[in-house]
């Protein structure tokens, strides 16, 4: 390993204690002091698992010389991006991270010569085979066999849990997320943009909960407000209760289009208010035509989850604090934040020298709630029913002041949790279309892609037959709406393309169901072989090294999707080990090579699918074993 000194220090000994032990030499009786000297840096033999062991002679060597704790050093190390265009290392160390004047001002020629200095004062040894000075890096290039035994062997021994067992997260907090996203509106149709709200919120409680967070999923339904006043209206005007029964969203949708085009008259207006208030007061024939929207709703869009592989722990509502929303403003007006205004409705002041530059609504003139009352008061009843560390509301940007002013009406009522309390925004899906014109539901988008993907699979050469067809066309569909939403930042617009999204090569999500389905179909065709059984000396050629690299970055790329709640990472990251894969496979032929060569190319495959299927799985896709 990494030696601090001209003495050649045999930390590789304490290697003995793996099953890759027997490529070593016996150690010598005065290497043990060392080999404890390390232990005891490390704290105990049990943690000198993967990540220790990846960058534990490495840390010793560094704090060595350094003068730093091994822990002070985890993020400063980072393994090398794989390039195509030429050799890299393993690992390297910042050593802008390390030093004390990282300023701007601190000149880059000065990060360089550290870096040169650094790397001349350590040493190559059993574990280390290079040792070089990059741009501000020291660069670590790791032993070729020692590389595979300990990446295959880890990816393999943690399965599901690879990467998220990483020191990396060894500081962060286990907590309790309450995420709420989707939350459509009743009484409609599943609308495309909720389908955003509903993948990403999807993506963050998935990989929260990886990590080993509690996280309680909250579906807010918009079932209240002034809009079912209009709906009421327009039902008693238009509505028939057989089509209600037959066809419940089709037809609100066909009665909330009608009643919407007669809302211009001051008297349906009336009508929709007076029809809001009698829900407010309780009225048990208003209720009663209420509660029919709402089941029939429901059981409508839990048929749709179902489909996208979304599941929810608890469906919530506006109607459920319409109540606590009327002690929300008792609140404000005992903490003399209530004002009213000459038409009578309620507001807060907002603004930081209280003059209403800056205001929240927070009652009509009627004292009957508005939408952030609602929110106020299920913000307050989650942390009392919940206690949560972290609330994390997806919605499309359009709501980014809303929550703005959600956030800061809760600190001036004295909550001090609500610093805790995150909007996550996305932008708009723009040139959704499908072959009839301008999409408006879901579900049509869902049918549509899932049309398209059984035809592509019909008329492609390489497709095999699969037992259920039409669920395979819709897993590798619904991945490639997914991954062509989270390719780029969230918060950005971008123009759907069919043709895009449903490439087979590129940077597509089928792209990522086929290699997956295809390294599937190599160990099923070879069989599993047990890692113990596999010489990986023979796992020396480049594409085999750069899947091995590739497959070292995966607890870095989740950590940072964890930091920014970002999925861009993550499908970057599964994009490029699929390419890299499918090179490899090309190179690196199992079939026809000898036994002791193949069950090394296999095993290598088989930690490459296992990591693509579990950055899938975080991402909301099921992975497909056939296509």
């Amino acid at each position: 390993m990494v030696s601090a000194s001209s003495e050649q220090q045999p930390y590789g000994d304490a290697f003995r204690y793996f099953p890759f032990y027997h490529v070593y030499q016996q150690p010598s009786k005065t290497s043990w002091t060392k080999i404890v000297i390390m232990l005891q840096i490390l704290n105990t033999l049990e943690r000198f698992h993967y990540k220790k062991l990846r960058y534990s002679p490495i840390y010793a060597a560094l704090s060595k010389v350094l003068d730093l704790p091994p822990e002070n050093l985890i993020k400063s190390i980072s393994a090398v991006p794989v390039s195509k265009k030429r050799h890299v290392a393993d690992f390297q160390l910042s050593i802008a991270s390390v030093t004390e004047d990282s300023s701007s001002d601190c000149l880059a020629q000065d990060l360089n010569l550290q870096a040169q200095k650094l790397a001349e004062r350590l040493k190559c040894d059993a574990v280390v085979s290079e040792i070089s000075a990059g741009p501000g890096t020291v660069n670590f290039t790791i032993h070729r066999e020692l590389l595979a035994k300990i990446v295959l062997q880890q990816v393999l021994k943690d399965g599901s849990e690879y990467g998220v067992k990483s020191e990396l997260f060894s500081t962060v907090p286990r907590q309790k997320a309450v995420i709420e996203f989707s939350s459509p509106n009743i009484a409609k149709k599943f609308h495309i943009g909720h389908l955003r709200s509903t993948i990403v919120g999807n993506f963050i409680a998935n990989l929260k909960v990886a990590l080993g967070h509690e996280v309680i999923r909250i579906n807010y339904l918009g079932d209240w407000g002034m809009q079912f006043g209009l709906l009421g209206v327009g039902f008693q005007r238009f509505g028939n209760k057989d089509k209600l029964k037959s066809s419940p969203l089709q037809h609100l949708f066909e009665v909330y289009v009608q009643i919407n085009k007669a809302a211009e008259d001051e008297n349906t207006k009336k009508l929709a208010k007076d029809f809001f208030r009698k829900l407010e007061e309780h009225d048990e024939q208003t209720l009663s035509l209420w509660k029919q929207f709402r089941d029939f709703t429901i059981e409508e869009y839990i048929r749709i989850y179902k489909r996208l592989g979304v599941h929810f722990d608890e469906y919530s509502g506006e109607s459920f604090y319409q109540e606590k929303s009327q002690e929300v403003l008792k609140m404000l007006e005992d903490k003399g934040l209530l004002q009213k205004t000459i038409t009578g409705t309620g507001i807060v002041d907002l603004s930081e020298k209280k003059d209403l530059s800056s205001f929240s609504t927070v009652m009509r003139s009627d004292g009957t709630s508005l939408y952030i009352t609602r929110d106020l008061a299920a913000a307050i009843d989650r942390m009392n029913k919940h206690s949560w560390d972290t609330m994390i509301y997806v919605t499309d940007k359009s709501q980014s002041n809303h929550f703005q002013h959600l956030f800061q009406i809760l600190k001036l009522m004295g909550y001090d949790w609500a610093e805790r309390c995150q909007h996550v925004s996305f932008g708009l899906v723009q040139g959704m279309k499908t072959r009839r014109g301008e999409v408006i539901f879901l579900e049509d988008v869902l049918n549509e892609v899932r049309s398209r993907m059984l035809q592509n699979m019909a008329s492609a050469k390489t497709t095999k037959e699969t037992e259920d067809p039409m669920e395979t066309a819709e897993k590798v569909g619904l991945a490639a709406l997914i991954i062509q939403d989270f390719r780029g930042l969230l918060s950005s617009d971008y123009q759907f393309s069919w043709d895009r999204a449903l490439q087979s090569r590129g940077d597509t999500g089928v792209f990522l169901q086929y290699t997956h389905a295809r390294l599937h179909s190599l160990e099923r065709m070879h069989g599993n072989e047990h890692l113990t059984d596999v010489n990986v000396a023979c796992l020396q050629e480049p594409d085999a090294i750069s899947v091995l690299q590739h497959l070292l970055r995966y607890d870095e790329v989740l950590y940072r999707s964890s930091q920014d709640l970002q999925p861009k990472h993550i499908v970057s990251y599964l994009l490029t080990l699929s390419h890299l894969a499918a090179v490899a496979h090309k190179t690196l032929p199992v079939k026809g090579s000898a036994p002791e060569l193949a069950q090394a190319r296999l095993c290598l495959f088989q930690a490459a699918r296992s990591v693509l299927a579990n950055g899938m799985k975080l991402l909301g896709i099921t992975p497909v074993t056939q296509m």
